[in-house]
């Protein structure tokens, strides 16, 4: 029971491992949770924060990774184009567009007056 438990972990991290290597949007995600992360330690981030922005950051990787297990299950089963097919792809990177969104408000809200009041120096 405990190795088919550990055995999933390694299934699960397996996966985000693959998207990473195949999906550049992975990439674009990465780059920014590694900015924010930066930005929340620089300049040092509430307890209610941090939770606001690490939600935020979990959300759109798993909203991505989610558009990515999909896009890939359309392929398999709609390899030609089908309009159901496209219809559903869109729908899933808009979901991932609108967690997207949901993020950056939530990190102007958080580092927008912070970045504001060191430009108005």
């Amino acid at each position: 029971m405990v190795r088919k438990r550990a055995a999933s972990f390694g299934y699960a991290f397996r996966g985000v491992v693959a998207a990473l290597r195949t999906e550049v949007h992975l990439w674009v995600h990465a780059a920014a949770t590694v900015v924010v992360v930066g930005l929340g330690l620089y300049f040092g981030l509430a307890r209610w924060e941090w939770a606001a922005v690490a939600l935020a950051v979990g959300a759109v990787w798993c909203a991505e990774l989610v558009n990515t297990a999909l896009e890939a299950v359309v392929n398999l089963v709609s390899p030609d184009y089908h309009p159901l097919a496209g219809r559903a792809k869109d729908v899933a990177a808009g979901a991932v567009l609108v967690m997207a969104l949901a993020a950056l408000v939530v990190g102007l809200l958080i580092f927008g007056p912070r970045v504001w009041a060191l430009l108005a120096l």
